[in-house]
């Protein structure tokens, strides 16, 4: 009898286990691998007579594909994530010159799909020494927040001409928002380094930290967390990150163009795009619009 009742107990505790992985087994619907990715190739400036471009080396892509939720951008050994589909370039070799762009386009679980294009761009721009210098010390320069200094972070109307002119931060006011521990790293290669936390790093590499942004906007760097603030995310979570940078200056306009989701300060989206507004041998202000083009979006910054 002692038997018969543990018999029966164990089917019991079998037939339990069977419904709960039943009731677990939830569907995810078909897996569908992305196709027929197209690839729609702008570089600025070009015409009939001009079929490479104005000379800028700037180029806008914008991808699509049946099937698609997302899609990643690879040039030059960088991977650059891109939900929408649209990513901008900005090729300064010097001269006529192809580049080899692959996109990636992702479906449901993960699984993607590629295409490589060729593109070829004219570039005329070569920056001036002295600018250079100032940004890379010709080999390697970090920079960061002047936060000591009023109107270090700020915002005016697009495209506006004057320092922070609808609001400026007073000195150190945005303490304990994840942006004044970021590090910009140019070198002179090209390369682009974002420390997203300079003092976790004091007794070695540690690629933690938390940056400061735009509420929505900040979602883009494909993260979770952060504390609200009115329109602001504080100390949303982001390691140290790498990336590429050039120097353009369409319009006459020095501006450095970061890959990717690069930023600085405070992420706003966008092109990704900072116009120098001034500068000198240890300083620059540099300002960029948002990506709802809503502000002007202004920083100063100071070597370390």
């Amino acid at each position: 009898m002692k038997n018969f009742k543990y018999s029966i107990g164990f089917m019991l505790l079998i037939a339990l286990i069977f419904t709960n992985c039943q009731e677990d087994d939830v569907s995810v619907g078909d897996l569908i691998v992305p196709s027929n990715i197209r690839v729609e190739v702008d570089i600025v400036g070009a015409d009939a007579a001009n079929p490479n471009g104005d000379g800028s080396g700037t180029v806008h892509f914008t991808a699509t594909a049946d099937n698609a939720i997302s899609y990643q951008f690879y040039y030059n050994g960088i991977t650059s994530s891109a939900p929408g589909g649209k990513q901008t370039y900005d090729f300064s070799i010097l001269g006529l010159n192809n580049y080899e762009i692959t996109v990636s386009a992702f479906g449901t679980g993960g699984i993607s799909s590629t295409k490589t294009i060729e593109v070829t761009v004219l570039a005329t721009y070569a920056p001036p020494a002295d600018l250079v210098e100032m940004l890379n010390s010709n080999s390697s320069r970090t920079w960061r927040i002047k936060a000591e200094e009023a109107k270090h972070f700020g915002l005016g109307p697009v495209l506006g001409g004057t320092l922070s002119e609808w609001y400026g931060a007073g000195a150190f006011d945005k303490e304990g928002t994840g942006m004044y521990d970021d590090r910009y790293i140019f070198n002179v290669d090209g390369t682009f380094k974002h420390i997203t936390n300079n003092e976790n790093d004091g007794s070695g590499d540690d690629p933690t930290g938390t940056v400061f942004g735009r509420e929505v906007l900040i979602e883009e760097l494909g993260g979770a967390g952060g504390t609200p603030d009115g329109a602001d995310i504080l100390n949303y979570p982001l390691d140290d990150y790498t990336g590429q940078y050039t120097l353009t200056a369409p319009g006459g306009v020095e501006t450095i163009s970061l890959t990717g989701l690069g930023f600085i300060g405070y992420y706003t989206g966008g092109n990704h795009k900072y116009r120098i507004f001034s500068r000198s041998a240890d300083e620059m202000i540099l300002s960029t619009t948002d990506g709802n083009n809503e502000f002007e979006w202004w920083f100063i910054l100071v070597p370390e």
